[in-house]
């Protein structure tokens, strides 16, 4: 019996090496798995990444990249702005419809969330022009360049001011900043009245 019971035990020793390695070898078999799993995904990441890279690097570029040979620019028309001008001899009002156009299709959605603040922006601007800056060629673009720096300026884009950068004595040494593309590539009028 001592016998009998000694060679069990080694016929379940023997049958439970054999559940251990097939243990293993299905734990070996996991690990291999997942490592695969785990470098594929990192892959797809890194890839990820690469294309998120060139399209941050595509949003720096100058707008003239964004535009494809055929594809129609995507503009985003604001409301009428009815202002009072700053003339102080006569009151006087400025009637201006405006249009942005914009690089992406993406930021022109980005750009109505922020609309208010924007239009808040664009009031305050036309408020400070009077009716003898308006009437002028030149006092119409520099309108539309302050108004293209003041449309982004909600989102956190700080954009220089164009009439600084051209000024011939500098005042203060600035150090020179990063230039930023603006993502609204022009200002278009689409009504100017000033009576």
């Amino acid at each position: 019996m001592a016998t009998a019971a000694a060679a069990g035990n080694e016929v379940a020793a023997k049958g439970g090496g054999k559940k251990k390695l097939i243990i293993i070898i299905a734990i070996v078999l996991v690990l291999v798995l997942a490592g695969v799993g785990a470098l594929l995904m990192m892959k797809k990441k890194s890839a990820a990444a690469d294309e998120e890279g060139g399209a941050a690097e595509e949003t720096h570029a100058p707008a003239a990249a964004h535009a494809k040979p055929g594809t129609p620019p995507t503009f985003v028309p604001l409301d009428p702005f009815t202002v009072n001008l700053a003339d102080k001899e006569v009151d006087r009002f400025a009637q201006v419809g405006i249009t942005l156009e914009v690089a992406d299709p993406h930021f022109a959605d980005q750009l109505k969330a922020y609309m208010p603040a924007i239009r808040n922006n664009v009031l305050l601007v036309l408020s400070h022009k009077t009716s003898a800056e308006l009437l002028t060629v030149e006092g119409k673009e520099k309108l539309a360049r302050e108004i293209r720096r003041e449309a982004v300026r909600p989102m956190g884009i700080e954009l220089e001011d164009e009439d600084e950068e051209d000024s011939d004595a500098p005042k203060k040494k600035k150090k020179k900043k990063k230039q930023v593309e603006s993502p609204v590539t022009q200002v278009l009028f689409s009504t100017f009245i000033v009576q």
